[in-house]
């Protein structure tokens, strides 16, 4: 049962269209102060009810709300949860500065932003995407529904429980956020990424060097490794020996032919892929430009064709 002793209370059925509104955080983004339009929209059911419409209270709780705030669309759930619950001591009479307010936003903004982007667009999203793929490759009609609803039963229930806990824990929040907890949580959603990261390249990133240009010449192979072919004629329980053999692997001849590709992967399979993959990488951490992903991958078309006119792919 909700407490209802105070003078102003928000029920759940308002701090849930506060979380709803959340989403269009950056609906209204902009250069100036980036997320504080979304960020008040968001709010505007709490101030409502705080504060009467056109009073002097009312209209410097917008103003505070104007100011500067960008921080990760998601991990803005706390804040604004903090967010309401200091409002709600300031409409109770508490004294609560509106400079006060300000700074629990604005310290908190920083940290949990470094939160974000490795838990949800580098974890979270590749892997709930990767599953999605796998079914779709395999035609299921499933794979689109199973990721719209799987990310965002993910992403809305981490709005909703987030901004609860920031509303119930109010200030205490802050202190919540030091010890290095935010350090671990970033580093182990990086370790993470990069692990789920690795098995996607492996798995979507293919190159073979299979041209005619890309065959090596033929070596021998040792006694044993390939068919010894009877002379003469060959009875039902010969032919029962070869077909045995070669469903077992051995060769045809006494050689085999060699690719490119058969040299990479006795090295380390999908090692081009691989090193693909990181020149892309350092390509984008060198070149500063907005339109360099769309460059890389028209240049990736552009080296397939040319590969596949050498007979190299």
């Amino acid at each position: 049962m909700e407490n209802t002793t105070k003078k102003f209370h928000l029920s759940k059925k308002e701090r849930f269209s506060v979380m709803m509104r959340s989403m269009f955080l950056q609906g209204s983004w902009n250069y100036e102060r980036m997320q504080n339009l979304g960020f008040l929209f968001a709010v505007i059911p709490a101030l409502k009810k705080f504060y009467p419409s056109g009073s002097d209270e009312a209209k410097a709780a917008l103003k505070r709300h104007m100011e500067f705030f960008n921080t990760h669309p998601y991990v803005a759930a706390p804040i604004i949860g903090v967010t309401l619950a200091l409002e709600e001591e300031k409409a109770n009479g508490v004294e609560v500065d509106d400079a006060a307010i300000q700074g629990v936003k604005v310290g908190m903004m920083g940290p949990l932003a470094g939160v974000g982007d490795p838990v949800f667009w580098f974890t979270v999203r590749p892997i709930v995407g990767a599953v999605a793929a796998s079914l779709a490759t395999s035609g299921s009609i499933v794979a689109p529904l199973f990721f719209f609803f799987v990310w965002n039963i993910i992403r809305i229930a981490f709005l909703w429980y987030t901004q609860e806990f920031g509303y119930k824990q109010g200030t205490a929040i802050t202190s919540d956020l030091g010890g290095g907890m935010l350090q671990k949580l970033t580093k182990g959603a990086s370790i993470l990424g990069m692990f789920i990261l690795g098995a996607l390249i492996q798995r979507w990133v293919n190159i073979s060097f299979t041209g005619a240009n890309a065959m090596l010449p033929s070596k021998p192979l040792q006694e044993g490794a390939y068919i010894e072919f009877p002379k003469g004629s060959v009875s039902g329980t010969d032919l029962q020996t070869i077909l045995g053999q070669y469903k077992s692997g051995l060769g045809l001849s006494s050689t085999a032919q060699q690719s490119l590709q058969d040299v990479f992967n006795s090295l380390i399979p999908g090692f081009i892929a691989l090193l693909l993959t990181f020149l892309v990488i350092w390509i984008l951490r060198k070149w500063k430009n907005p339109n360099a992903p769309l460059v890389i991958i028209i240049g990736l078309f552009i080296l397939g064709i040319l590969l596949h006119v050498a007979k190299l792919a």
